[in-house]
């Protein structure tokens, strides 16, 4: 006589499951059930550390009704320790079951005394599945309730410690060395004129680490860090407690996304400040300020011709243009080059460069070297053999492709992680541990996620510029040819676009030279046809060079 053929399921929520539902314990009780019924077990399936929540996150069981559908080996039950083994989720219970009846196989829940071949059996998996199901709402909302009582308390509600505290007996207590960065970063915020942007920087070049624990794998300072730590308010003593929520994605069965959400609560915490409350008021006024980008003041047709392709002959930065507005004994708004003056050199030391360069005259100057170059009659045939392929974009293209590359892979990870939280079961003993610290390793992924989409988006429009700006080198080449008759028709943007596609760098004196001179050379992005060669780099120190730049600027 034919035996009956039979497949045994088992699976635990967490490895650590607690006795009698481990998988030793099932398997167990499955396999002596199966013999003491003459059934064939001719195949075993197991999701160790999966929750019940949706079919979808366990593997074996899928894999078990994929079999089931092939008629693999033909069977006729599968056998589960409890209904909950099989699933908490009512409508995947059903739906599963219809796929195993439909297949002529049925389930038996060997503790519960179950069998859905039985009248009875499948109008009680359908209420024990609802109950199950409920149950694990009321579970999942009491432990919510649990967290949000403890921080309307002032409790710490798990997870890593932020930044500055340690976790003792879990409370939070201040870390000394960690909190002295932290009153640091509120300082120079809320002193200076430093953005997020300019306090990281400021703190990388003035040479501070922060210390690498769980969270925190680097040791220099991220835009993403100082954001968090300037807009979390458990610095000044405060619990902050559901500021992001999970929101059901429309259009899906069971995805989900984190969302910032307007309404969470905020409590006075039982630990100690790092900093004072009305400081945490002072900062968070100022994000509000400086979110947002500021309108230039000056005419919007105003371009900083050379800004960036100047450098500081201190720190070697470029120097970037900025303005002074007109006063009452003065007609005009003057514009000028300048160092940032908060550049810290290799040595540690600040550059202290503070002259102003007026745009006018070096713009000027710039122009009589091109006049220079380009009245050289040789010049049009000689450059004719250099015009090549368009200014090259490929590295700009290739960072934000790695970036994007960079971004994907942290989604991919977020997306796991959040899979791995809607998968932790209520009932194991660890799940309060593992949810707050799976939650605080969400929250770095955001962090990380939104310095990556800041990068990106400040990529993405400088290629946009360059795109829209770009002169490739031939019609740089043509530009060039008739500069003088041009060139001063151009607006200031058209001049800008035209130097950024010529010109790699202008290295200039401290001060202007008792000759006269304040240009020292000038890097083009080319070989520029001049003294009988191609050159690259143009020396304006050397006497054969002024002097020919002279001689050809008089030549008109």
């Amino acid at each position: 006589m034919k035996r009956t053929n039979c497949y045994i399921y088992t699976r635990v929520s967490t490895l650590m499951q607690t006795e009698g539902y481990s998988l030793d314990a099932q398997k167990e009780a499955l396999i002596r059930y199966a013999t003491a019924n003459d059934f064939r077990v001719a195949g075993e399936y197991c999701d160790a550390g999966r929750s019940g929540k949706s079919i979808s996150g366990r593997p074996q069981f899928m894999q078990m009704l994929e079999d089931i559908k092939n008629k693999k080996d033909d069977i006729s039950f599968v056998l589960v320790f409890k209904l909950s083994r099989f699933g908490r989720n009512a409508a995947d219970v059903l739906t599963s079951l219809r796929t195993l009846q439909s297949n002529g196989a049925n389930l038996i829940c060997v503790n519960d005394g179950i069998d859905s071949s039985k009248d009875t059996g499948k109008l009680i998996i359908t209420l024990l599945s609802a109950v199950a199901e409920i149950e694990r709402e009321n579970i999942l909302e009491q432990t919510m309730e649990g967290r949000k009582q403890k921080a309307r308390e002032g409790k710490w509600n798990g997870g890593f410690a932020p930044y500055g505290y340690k976790l003792v007996d879990g409370k939070l207590e201040v870390a000394e060395d960690e909190a002295e960065i932290i009153k640091l970063i509120y300082k120079q915020f809320i002193t200076t004129n430093m953005g997020l942007n300019g306090v990281a920087n400021w703190l990388n070049n003035q040479g501070y680490k922060k210390k690498l624990r769980q969270n925190h794998k680097y040791e220099g300072f991220k835009v993403s860090f100082i954001k968090c730590v300037i807009d979390n308010p458990v610095y000044c003593g405060k619990i902050a407690f559901g500021r992001r929520k999970t929101e059901k994605i429309n259009g899906t069965e069971d995805k989900t996304r984190i969302v910032n959400s307007d309404e969470y609560i905020l409590s006075q915490g039982i630990h100690e400040a790092i900093i004072s409350e009305e400081d945490w008021n002072i900062a968070q006024a100022k994000r509000v300020e400086t979110g947002h980008a500021y309108e230039k003041k000056y005419n919007l047709d105003r371009q900083h011709i050379l800004t960036g392709l100047i450098k500081c002959p201190i720190c070697g930065a470029g120097l970037t243009g900025n303005f002074s507005r007109k006063h009452s004994n003065d007609l005009y708004d003057r514009f000028y080059y300048h160092c940032k003056h908060g550049r810290f050199l290799s040595d540690g030391k600040k550059c202290n460069y503070k002259k102003n360069w007026p745009q006018e005259d070096v713009n000027a100057a710039v122009e009589r070297v091109i006049c220079s170059l380009v009245n050289n009659p040789d010049f049009a045939n000689a450059m004719k053999s250099q015009i090549g392929e368009n200014l090259d974009i490929t590295n700009l293209e290739n960072e934000i492709k790695n970036l994007k590359a960079q971004l994907r892979k942290k989604e991919s990870n977020k997306n796991s992680l959040i899979s791995q939280i809607d998968n932790l079961d209520p009932d194991e003993v660890y799940y309060d541990k593992k949810y707050n610290d799976m939650d605080a390793r969400l929250n770095n992924f955001y962090c990380e996620m939104e310095e990556l989409e800041e990068l990106i988006s400040e990529s993405e429009k400088r290629l946009e510029n360059i795109r829209q700006q770009l002169i490739n080198e031939e019609t740089v080449y043509n530009y060039l040819i008739f500069f003088e008759k041009y060139y001063s028709q151009f607006t200031d943007g058209e001049k800008k676009a035209f130097m950024q596609a010529l010109i790699q760098k202008i290295e200039i004196f401290e001060e202007k030279q008792e000759n006269g001179l304040f240009l020292k050379s000038i890097t083009f992005k080319f070989p520029m046809y001049f003294n009988s060669r191609y050159v690259t780099d143009l020396s304006l120190t050397d006497e054969n060079t002024v002097e020919t730049v002279v001689l050809l600027s008089q030549q008109k």
